[in-house]
């Protein structure tokens, strides 16, 4: 959901990446509100804070933090940089690289030196998740088959010509959306979660080209889709520690060595449930925040974060406090943090909804509080800023949200739209014979005989 994310209303086995060339039948206009779709807001920060992307449908919003300034960002390509929904964004481990991906079927890398398009690989069926390897050499990103694809960048040093690389499969899960990817912290694993539960640990191979064939582990107890992945660093497990997060209302903690589960935080239970939006307990996001033992939590029915303490010593996770957003409808769709800066950054939005004139919108919020200097959770004093106080000021908040302030009314019916889609974001959606002979007759992504 880093970013995560995800538009999964398919039939098991029937793709809805294949778009139709029609629109589904009027008599379905009653469920508009349940089954629109609806691409949540996504924020990502760079690994030293020195700037922050925004992705609100196919827009991709960049601010520079060093220069106070919004970035131009240059696709040799031509058009638009992405002409549909984006649902994945990400920084690499050293922040050369940066990657979006999503409907429209493109996954593009940028050089963050100068936010050049440096690669353009198109993708069978549409993204779900990217990676960025720890070395910057690969480029791995989830269609809505369940393929991890991967793309080779060699020698890239930020300076070079666009790169024409075409991907080539990695690993799969066969029939299962991959919902999330991860490289574990010290390189040496790549982490995939998927709609049905799983978690799969595979090492990743010195010659990645050649396929994944070694399987780690697999990390079971999820009871219901697995929305999000992140890891804790820890300088005794060089791998680090995963944790998970997913529809059945839990954050999970893993060895993702032996696959075992080192304890469970029922997070769902600690949000005042709205009988209006049903089950929404669902997590949404997850976000560790660096040099502390401290993990972000986004839940669909709260209005701002929850904080999990860490036990290291213990392997155990609690919860400790609960930073709500005062005097807003702000329930965050994604969460980014960054190695030095003690900030958590949260974004709400929505494209494409209903019942507005403006076609996306989005607001920032940051939470500080988050110092080397205090590790302890007990320590923290999280803060949510004003507008003000966020680094960027209003310049950023113009860029990032598409306008300084949102009116009220506009963003309630955003908000609205949000919670709806992300309620259902991973919910196996079931078609009638009619409806899917429907789909199999006007899909357009079949491969033609030779």
């Amino acid at each position: 959901m880093e970013g995560t994310k995800m538009d999964a209303r398919v039939d098991e086995c029937e793709r809805d990446d294949g778009n139709t060339q029609e629109d589904a039948p009027m008599e379905e206009s009653e469920q508009n509100n349940k089954d629109m779709e609806v691409a949540p807001a996504l924020v990502s920060v760079h690994p030293t804070q020195s700037s922050v992307a925004v992705a609100l449908g196919s827009d991709l919003r960049v601010f520079n933090l060093l220069d106070n300034s919004a970035v131009s960002l240059m696709d040799e390509s031509g058009g638009a940089y992405h002409n549909d929904s984006i649902r994945c964004i990400k920084y690499g481990t050293n922040g050369k690289l940066f990657v979006s991906a999503g409907d429209d079927k493109l996954v593009k890398v940028w050089s963050t030196d100068c936010w050049r398009c440096i690669s353009t690989v198109v993708s069978e069926k549409r993204v779900s998740a990217v990676a960025i390897s720890n070395d910057g050499l690969h480029v791995c990103f989830a269609d809505k088959f369940g393929v991890v694809w991967v793309v080779d960048l060699p020698g890239f040093d930020g300076t070079k010509a666009s790169l024409n690389q075409k991907a080539v499969p990695l690993l799969a899960h066969y029939c299962s959306i991959i919902t999330s990817l991860e490289f574990s912290p010290d390189g040496r694993f790549i982490v995939s979660a998927d709609r049905d539960f799983k978690i799969r640990v595979t090492v990743f191979p010195k010659k990645p080209l050649d396929g994944a064939h070694e399987i780690q582990s697999f990390c079971l107890g999820h009871t219901e889709f697995v929305s999000c992945l992140a890891f804790i660093c820890t300088p005794d497990s060089p791998q680090g520690i995963l944790v998970s997060g997913g529809g059945d209302s839990t954050v999970r903690m893993w060895d993702i060595i032996s696959g075992s589960l080192l304890d469970t935080c029922e997070v769902g239970t600690k949000v005042e449930p709205n009988a209006t939006e049903g089950n929404c307990s669902t997590v949404t996001n997850i976000c560790t925040i660096p040099e502390c033992t401290l993990i972000a939590v986004a839940i669909q029915s709260l209005r701002g974060i929850m904080l999990l303490t860490c036990d290291l010593s213990s392997r155990t996770l609690s919860v400790s406090k609960v930073v709500s957003i005062d005097g807003e409808n702000f329930v965050p769709t994604s969460l980014g943090s960054s190695i030095s800066g003690g900030l958590l950054w949260m974004v709400t939005g929505a494209s494409k909804f209903r019942g507005s004139d403006v076609s996306s919108l989005s607001r920032v919020k940051v939470i500080s509080g988050f110092k080397k200097s205090n590790p302890n959770a007990s320590e923290q004093e999280p803060t949510v800023l004003a507008d003000s106080e966020i680094p960027g000021g209003a310049k950023l908040l113009e860029k990032l949200q598409g306008s300084i302030s949102i009116d009220e009314k506009v963003f309630l019916a955003a908000a609205d739209a949000v919670k709806t889609a992300m309620c259902n974001l991973l919910i196996k959606k079931q078609y009638s014979d009619e409806k899917r002979e429907f789909r199999k007759r006007t899909r357009n992504d079949k491969k033609s005989k030779q």
